[in-house]
């Protein structure tokens, strides 16, 4: 009797430990590099709390900002590697991995922000997030940041200004481009570096949105911001195939739902926050919003317009097209 109560007791350990193993949901990573308060970081809170409440028992969303885990020129590595399962990259991160994607960064492409979001939600904009799928990653969604500006320790009215003096740039050939056009000089720096390059004076100017300028301080280090609308800021929320595609079809269901849904509400911000976060940059006095004249902004239209060109066989002319009939 006293062998079955404790063979009883045995099989009753192992249930609670069983039990207990099955209980504890999978870490779902989720690395991005910019602060809480930006649209992005929004958008992976909000994608936290959808999945903890609906697939709770099952994952749990670990939100790493601010680059705390991987800086903006190693999380599509990390990603690739499995230390980290969701990031949402600019979009002119992935040249590396399709010359396609290119068709964002290009200056003066996109009128304002609603051209941009038809242009993504069209049959051209949803293949482009199909078009890194061959190596190894899966674009979900976009979500917006905005439209950039130029900001600098001396004013910029017209492309002249910008001659010979140093802006922080993406990893993108493109915005290398863009910048070389007006006699610039393009640095390829980490996101993570620009406020204390700003700072030093090591550079002297970069290109952002509202939030990032505001969320980051760079106002503070920059006396000057043009109002140029220039280029559009987005991102795109990836994964790897092979997180992606192992997991069971119920639950990429809910995930990818969960994730749709913080796309909205990420961009819904973005929205809402881009002149906010001008308006505060505003009252500060720290920096001042140079407004272009039309005919200013014409002549950075018509120094970086040939961009296009240099780029069109690589992102195929037919992109291009689609994203000028947006405007439209």
């Amino acid at each position: 009797m006293k062998k079955l109560k404790t063979m009883f007791s045995a099989l009753a350990l192992c249930a609670g430990m069983t039990a207990f193993a099955h209980a504890a949901p999978e870490t779902i990573k989720f690395s991005h590099v910019v602060a809480e308060n930006t649209p992005k970081g929004q958008m992976a809170l909000k994608f936290r709390d959808l999945v903890a409440e609906r697939i709770g028992d099952k994952y749990v969303v670990e939100v790493y900002p601010n680059s705390q885990l991987f800086g903006d020129g190693k999380e599509m590595e990390a990603l690739l590697l499995g230390d980290v399962h969701f990031i949402a990259p600019s979009l002119s991160k992935f040249s590396k991995y399709t010359k396609k994607l290119q068709v964002y960064d290009l200056p003066f492409l996109f009128k304002d922000m609603e051209a941009v979001d038809r242009f993504q939600q069209s049959e051209a904009g949803q293949q482009l997030l199909e078009s890194v799928k061959s190596k190894g990653l899966i674009g979900l969604g976009y979500l917006h940041n905005g439209l950039k500006q130029l900001s600098a320790n001396d004013p910029l009215h017209v492309p002249g200004d910008a001659d010979g003096k140093k802006f922080r740039i993406m990893s993108s050939d493109v915005l290398a481009a863009q910048f070389e056009a007006v006699d610039a000089v393009p640095l390829k720096k980490p996101f993570s570096e620009v406020f204390t390059l700003l700072q030093t004076r090591a550079i002297d100017g970069q290109e952002n949105t509202w939030s990032n300028i505001y969320s980051k301080k760079f106002f503070e280090v920059q006396p000057y911001i043009t109002e140029s609308n220039h280029g559009v800021l987005d991102y795109m929320v990836t994964t790897s195939t092979e997180f992606w595609m192992t997991m069971p079809d119920e639950d990429r269901a809910v995930l990818k739902k969960a994730l749709a849904e913080a796309v909205a509400h990420g961009n819904a911000i973005a929205n809402e926050k881009s002149m906010k976060d001008r308006q505060k940059i505003l009252e500060s006095g720290r920096s001042k919003i140079i407004t272009l004249s039309d005919d200013e902004r014409q002549q950075w239209v018509e120094v970086m317009r040939p961009v296009w060109g240099e780029f069109q066989d690589e992102i195929g002319e037919d992109i291009i097209q689609a994203a000028v009939a947006s405007n439209q």
